[in-house]
């Protein structure tokens, strides 16, 4: 399996839902690096199950580290850490068994390893992986602030009926705030009632994130195949229910004109700015200083309560089941911290290969 995330850093995450544990391998951290261990559970705790309207499993989802940190400063050698899975039900999918449940990797899975793959809770398949992700992208989030002055955040632009506008330069200011809410929105309640009732009618919905990191400064990146959107796009694209990517004003380029577009060069105290920041501080592949503004489209979680109609592999027949178990209505609230977690890696990547440090 394709579990390893190669390039100037090497990112392994490995285990399945309902094993003994998932967890994470991450090479080339320099060494010296202070790491508060607690900064990591916190974001942890906002990816992990059995909050208001995420699944009801519970987990505690502490990062045991098993080599890479020494009294609290990173070694230099791969960090190494598991999170034990302590609550999975397996037997919620012996109903299931044989069954390819619609919108999983149930049957590719199934072809590809020729039936051998870990089939409970989507195995290895499963989002419950992004844990050791989370983790990765704190510690390099953690290494990235020993260089700059960053703020990171993500807000809902969009989820079913629900939209708001993109966030303005000012809003960007406070971006950092949002990471201190389950719901990162303009209006939480509204997007609360709206979660709420899919849940009631046994159903799920899906989303679009907006994402700020602001801090990075220019030159940052390289052009083609190691662009910062290349880097970013490839471990966002990882994260189970990821569907589409965008970078600044996005899908709105193609109903805009050059003159709308563009982003005018104007001198602030003595520094080179853009006056707007339509491309989403990224040109060439390099950063401009600006923001780094990206989306992300995350579709409905593909279980849902409804009966749902397919084959069962066994029989060969098609058969109409319920997928029981503890399901999220709406993945994208605990996919933010796992986008930002990806966006840490892919930056802190990027610097590294512009500073030379490698184990």
């Amino acid at each position: 399996m394709s579990s390893t995330w190669h390039s100037f850093m090497d990112l392994t995450i490995f285990g399945e839902s309902h094993g003994p544990a998932v967890g994470m391998v991450l090479h080339g951290i320099e060494p010296g690096i202070v790491i508060d261990e607690t900064k990591i559970h916190e974001q942890l705790k906002r990816r992990a199950p059995g909050k208001s309207l995420t699944s009801e499993r519970q987990e505690e989802d502490e990062l045991e580290i098993l080599s890479g940190i020494y009294q609290g400063r990173t070694t230099g050698s791969p960090v190494t850490g598991i999170i034990r899975n302590k609550n999975a039900r397996s037997e919620d999918y012996e109903s299931i068994s044989g069954w390819m449940r619609p919108s999983h990797a149930d049957y590719p899975a199934l072809v590809k390893y020729h039936g051998f793959a870990d089939p409970r809770g989507g195995g290895h398949f499963s989002g419950r992986l992004t844990a050791g992700l989370v983790a990765a992208g704190s510690i390099a989030e953690q290494a990235l602030r020993n260089h700059f002055d960053l703020s990171v955040g993500s807000h809902i632009v969009k989820l079913g009926s629900y939209s708001e506008a993109n966030w303005s330069a000012e809003d960007l200011i406070k971006s950092e705030k949002y990471r201190q809410m389950n719901i990162p929105c303009a209006d939480p309640d509204t997007v609360r009632d709206l979660i709420e009732k899919v849940r009631e009618e046994k159903d799920s919905i899906g989303g679009k994130l907006e994402t700020a990191i602001l801090g990075i400064p220019a030159g940052l990146g390289d052009p083609f195949f190691d662009s910062i959107e290349s880097r970013l796009s490839q471990l966002l694209f990882s994260i189970p229910g990821v569907k589409g990517v965008s970078f600044g004003e996005g899908e709105n380029f193609a109903g805009m004109r050059g003159s709308d577009a563009n982003d005018p060069y104007f001198l602030s105290q003595g520094q080179i700015r853009t006056r707007t920041n339509h491309n989403g501080g990224i040109l060439g592949g390099i950063t401009t200083g600006e923001a780094i503004v990206f989306q992300t489209v995350i579709k409905p979680t593909s279980s849902i309560g409804m009966a749902q109609t397919s084959v069962d592999i066994r029989l060969m027949e098609e058969k109409e089941k319920t997928i029981e178990g503890r399901h999220d209505p709406c993945i994208l609230l605990r996919a933010v911290p796992v986008i930002e977690a990806a966006a840490m890696l892919a930056i802190y990547d990027a610097y590294q290969k512009d500073t030379g440090f490698h184990d």
